[in-house]
């Protein structure tokens, strides 16, 4: 079974290179499950019902979440109704929408799990005990699991996978919006990148305008941040190969798509 999982889109840039290169990705590679982070789908933060089902619509079947799910309030009017979308599932209990979803190909079964890091972001719940009561939860339906881990510090997406290792098919890093080179298959067979990357403005400083982050950093001064809507774009994803029956990954590959890196098809 194939993964194909595409790292956080930012705005309207990322949202047209998904457009573009999602069809003709899945025509390539054939997954039997797609995978979207879509926690900057919206303007930067956050995503709307319309960016929701438009993924969807595209050959998603589950999109993914992070610390900016809640920045656009009118997700609150149709998170809960959202079956294939999951926020960080070591949010507070009470919190809208669910960290875990299931998604079938074939018969199939493919749970996906959410979880946010806590090193230098929020003191949410402690994802490592929350991973181990969905992973509990899913392995009553299915071997194979798959999980977004939304973190800031290397060493804490490291130590999960390690954590995990053997017990999910992949783990994979996001909202750091730079590709690593470190993906590999971990000894028990769990697939491992630090972060999948973006998917949104190429020549800009983690999809936002440069100009405004160097003043920042020049100044320390409150600045704008906003996503350009011109200019060179990418795409950042990952691929797994799974075995159906046990869950253990067989092959990954990283995808990343820009000027330097045409897609080949």
């Amino acid at each position: 079974m194939k993964i194909l999982f595409v790292g956080d889109v930012v705005g309207s840039p990322g949202r047209d290179m998904v457009e573009e290169y999602l069809p003709k990705l899945k025509k390539s590679y054939q997954p039997h499950f797609t995978i979207i982070n879509g926690e900057n789908a919206a303007s930067g933060k956050g995503i709307n019902h319309k960016i929701y089902q438009r993924f969807l619509e595209l050959g998603a079947q589950a999109v993914t979440l992070g610390n900016h799910a809640w920045d656009k309030k009118e997700i609150f009017d149709f998170i809960d109704d959202a079956k294939q979308m999951v926020r960080p599932a070591n949010f507070p209990e009470g919190t809208p929408g669910k960290g875990i979803t299931y998604i079938k190909d074939n018969g199939v079964e493919l749970a996906v799990i959410n979880l946010q890091g806590r090193t230098f972001m929020q003191p949410l719940e402690d994802p490592f005990t929350k991973a181990d009561e969905l992973i509990k939860e899913a392995k009553k339906r299915t071997n194979l699991i798959f999980v977004d881990f939304h973190a800031e510090a290397t060493s804490e997406k490291q130590a999960l996978a390690w954590y995990l290792n053997g017990r999910v098919s992949a783990i994979v890093g996001t909202h750091t919006h730079v590709q690593t080179a470190d993906d590999r298959i971990l000894p028990e067979g769990t697939a491992y990148i630090t972060d999948v990357g973006m998917t949104g403005p190429y020549d800009e400083i983690l999809g936002t305008e440069k100009e405004a982050v160097i003043k920042k950093f020049l100044t320390s001064l409150p600045v704008r941040f906003e996503i350009p809507k011109s200019g060179r774009t990418q795409l950042s994803a990952f691929l797994v190969d799974v075995e159906a029956s046990s869950g253990k990954a067989t092959k990954v590959e990283r995808i990343l798509i820009n000027d330097d890196h045409p897609f080949f098809g």
